[in-house]
């Protein structure tokens, strides 16, 4: 038996997220507010929220873009990782899950530094382009509908700064990639953004098996 990770037996899973990780108190307090939700398998999980804010130190990114809140607790573990001038601008269709994180966000201390904004996200990402955004951005995270990951990649290709890096989450889809029954226009887009990108000479590109699939592209 696989625990919910798809990769590690339960026990093994629980000694990683125990032993492994150092969880703010916060963070584990969101986390768990979060799996009372019908909807909590959105919620990003925690070796992948640390590995985020790990990212986030290790490139020293300033200026972080979140595609995809849901109840913010990746947002609020990468924005724990910014520098005091740091910001980082996350995108949800609207504010019924983000709120639910929000007072987190506040006892944190840090809800200066994340910037909600509501609304179709392309949309949006349309809007910080034409504000003079581009190039702006050193750290891409994108989690939201899927069938548009082709879009928000391009997108989000423009905000990026040269050298910043994208990452890219469910891009495994459940192992829904390599059923060759399952033709669902989310599993088709991410198959054909799989594709692309493998081939795509303005990035460089990793993919891990971290958590439902992380593909990870940094801007030549």
């Amino acid at each position: 038996m696989l625990s919910d990770n798809g990769f590690l037996a339960p026990d093994l899973y629980k000694y990683l997220i125990d032993e492994g990780i150092a969880e703010h108190s916060l963070l584990s307090q969101l986390r768990k507010t979060t799996a009372e939700l019908p909807e909590s398998q959105w919620q990003t999980p925690p070796e992948q929220s640390r590995f985020l804010a790990f990212m986030v130190s290790l490139i020293e990114a300033v200026n972080v873009l979140e595609i995809g809140t849901f109840t913010g607790y990746g947002t609020l573990a990468m924005a724990q990782s910014l520098p005091d001038d740091g910001r980082i601008v996350t995108l949800d269709v609207d504010d019924t899950f983000p709120s639910i994180g929000r007072p987190f966000w506040q006892q944190s201390g840090l809800e200066d530094k994340i910037d909600l904004r509501t609304g179709l996200a392309l949309e949006t990402l349309s809007n910080l382009i034409d504000d003079g955004e581009c190039g702006n951005f050193d750290l891409v995270f994108i989690d939201a509908d899927k069938k548009e990951y082709d879009g928000y990649y391009e997108k989000s290709l423009t905000l990026l700064r040269q050298g910043g890096l994208m990452i890219i989450d469910n891009m495994l889809w459940g192992g829904a990639v390599i059923d060759p029954d399952d033709q669902r226009n989310s599993t088709k887009a991410l198959r054909k953004l799989i594709k692309k990108i493998k081939v795509d000479d303005r990035v460089d590109t990793s993919f891990i098996p971290l958590a439902d699939g992380v593909l990870m592209a940094r801007k030549k």
